[in-house]
């Protein structure tokens, strides 16, 4: 049976959510799963990984900073040498791309990044993931020897649910004596704002809000219904919007149950880090824009009027 670790995130003791989409992960490979945990919270949270079935775990923390990339690397390298781990398994965020990368240089072995997919193949797991900003699905299969590193790309895995919790055997890992690097300060740009990756739903401004005040309304659905802020890379270029919210090839890439486009043209940057949402909607008044060939439901109108109309519809439904 094949040892897999997943490398879960946690904020402040706060386990994320995204280890049940890394459980499902785990659960494709098949084998014996073990969560691991690092930075400062860590021990805190560890528990929290037996309600999705993860019985084990390992744990650094003590006087870390929140993220040290070689650090985690090199203390998280010399465990999976020692266990054997077979299958290291991360999310495709900014931590788990630098760690992940960082694990397979330190291990020497093969590393396949922003799979959405893991199919059963004749000689082992085949990694599925979009090449050429989708145009082109590619399936990978690794060919070296073990030990092998993963990153998914999140809202692709059905997570696991969470269930009646089991014991978490838990092992604190040394921290090292010395490291070159280390995150000192986190800033939160904009307060109560759901992260894109993580969001069910998000609203997306384009070109056509027309400046930095037509934003104002998506800002106040996106608190008002609970959901994630994005933008188009023409709107950040404008600087109407910090980059953090930018969709697409050279922003954000994500995937939704449902993706709200409004006054976004729809270039081919843009719809590469949102076509695979669920369901996609695009009020645009322009009837001719691009982003009607993608969406599922199209609305040809001047946006600051369906915007809080939408949102008034929604509320509605909500308290009914």
């Amino acid at each position: 049976m094949a040892k897999i670790l997943i490398i879960a995130e946690q904020l402040q003791g706060q386990l994320k959510n995204t280890v049940g989409e890394l459980a499902a992960a785990a659960q494709a490979l098949g084998g014996e799963v073990t969560g691991a945990l690092a930075g400062p919270g860590s021990l805190q949270a560890a528990p929290g990984l037996g309600v999705y079935g993860i019985g084990a775990a390992l744990v650094l923390d003590g006087e870390l900073p929140r993220y040290s990339s070689d650090a985690f690397a090199t203390v998280l390298a010399d465990v999976i040498r020692e266990v054997g781990f077979e299958y290291i398994i991360l999310l495709q965020t900014f931590t788990g791309r630098d760690l992940g990368a960082r694990l397979a240089a330190r291990l020497r072995c093969g590393f396949i990044n922003d799979v959405t997919a893991l199919e059963a193949g004749p000689d082992g797991p085949v990694a599925v993931k979009p090449l050429y900003a989708g145009k082109v699905i590619g399936r990978f299969a690794f060919s070296g020897p073990a030990p092998h590193v993963i990153t998914i790309r999140q809202k692709n895995f059905a997570p696991v649910q969470p269930a009646a919790a089991v014991a978490v055997n838990i092992k604190q890992l040394p921290a090292p004596a010395e490291y070159k690097a280390r995150v000192t300060q986190v800033e939160q740009k904009e307060e109560g704002m759901i992260d894109l990756k993580e969001a069910d739903i998000i609203i997306t401004g384009g070109r056509g809000v027309g400046g930095p005040e037509g934003f104002a309304p998506l800002r106040e659905f996106a608190r008002a219904v609970g959901c994630a802020l994005g933008a188009s890379r023409a709107a950040v270029d404008a600087g109407w919007i910090e980059h953090s919210h930018q969709v697409g090839q050279t922003g954000k890439v994500v995937n939704p149950q449902l993706y709200i486009a409004c006054g976004v043209s729809g270039a081919i940057q843009h719809l590469a880090g949102m076509q695979t949402s669920k369901v996609i909607v695009a009020i645009n008044s322009n009837d001719t824009a691009p982003i009607f060939k993608l969406a599922d439901y199209g609305i040809v109108a001047d946006l600051f009027t369906v915007v809080p109309e939408l949102q008034k519809q929604i509320l509605a439904l909500r308290q009914g």
